[in-house]
């Protein structure tokens, strides 16, 4: 087993290595390349499943140190690791499915007991007191029929926000799914709109992105205050309560959302500050 502290010194050299690729590429601008070396978060989620590292809590704990942000996501099925895991900027959990015959044919999961741990996890969430999502990733003719399900689910669980996103089609020559399965914006809107209207007014629509496919959910109670959503991150603000030791909440660092980000907005989730870099010629290339 590797030490974190090797991981994390080769994933930021490796990090730095990515970013000086970038130099001279047409529309790179030269601010956000020498931003680019300074490493701010750190997403656990890509590969495998980082909950059931032995060392998870010493990583985390280095990144903090590091002034880096904690994002890590898990499958649901390890509620004991979960349980023990210190506080980390942002706690996600993969909802694939909203009961066990479904989660069984998206998430194909590899313990008998799968469901038993999938509902373990979610009542782990609910002891959280930092940030924590369900991510729901929804997949036409696969697991967007039982709203219901998924209601109760989150009222269970009473997670910090629901992220809801489309599922992104990667090719293959044999794929399962295909872009028939993959729903469009307005489609995520719809579904996020009917399952806000069936939490009976705890959770809003707060912000959206329309280029990502997805759209936020957040809880009323915590992340919409004085009539303005403060969904944005203060990471500053969490390192200094991580390193302290003493016990905080979500809304202890919490940011209000820009006006762009926010669900409805006519940019819905583009800044308009930002400038988009086209190639000259389009590409023309089979898949997509």
């Amino acid at each position: 087993m590797d030490e974190p502290e090797l991981i994390i010194e080769q994933g930021l050299q490796n990090h730095m290595q990515m970013i000086k690729q970038s130099k001279g590429v047409p529309g790179v601008r030269e601010d956000r390349y020498n931003e680019g070396f300074q490493v701010r978060h750190c997403a656990l989620s890509l590969v495998g499943e980082p909950i059931i590292y032995p060392e998870i809590n010493r990583f985390v704990d280095i990144l903090h140190q590091k002034h880096i942000s904690s994002f890590l996501v898990t499958n649901a099925q390890f509620p004991e690791q979960m349980r023990a895991l210190r506080p980390i900027t942002q706690l996600y959990i993969s909802v694939d499915a909203s009961n066990p015959e479904d989660l069984k044919r998206v998430g194909r999961p590899l313990f008998d007991d799968y469901w038993t741990r999938y509902l373990e996890c979610i009542d782990v969430i609910r002891e959280k007191r930092q940030r924590t999502v369900y991510r729901l990733t929804l997949i036409k003719d696969f697991n967007v029929v039982d709203m219901a399900g998924y209601v109760k689910l989150i009222h269970r669980g009473q997670p910090s926000f629901v992220e809801v996103k489309g599922v992104t089609f990667c090719g293959g020559k044999k794929p399962q799914l295909g872009m028939k399965n993959v729903p469009w914006h307005s489609e995520v809107v719809a579904f996020c709109k009917e399952l806000e209207n069936q939490l009976g007014g705890e959770y809003g629509l707060a912000a959206e992105h329309e280029h990502s496919c997805c759209v936020l959910l957040a809880k009323k109670s915590e992340f919409y205050v004085n009539g303005q959503w403060r969904t944005w991150i203060d990471y500053d603000r969490f390192n200094e309560l991580a390193l302290s030791g003493e016990a905080f909440g979500a809304s202890d660092y919490s940011l209000p959302t820009p006006h762009w980000a926010v669900f409805g907005a006519e940019e819905q989730g583009f800044d308009p500050q930002e400038q988009r870099f086209k190639a000259r010629k389009p590409y023309v290339g089979g898949g997509c």
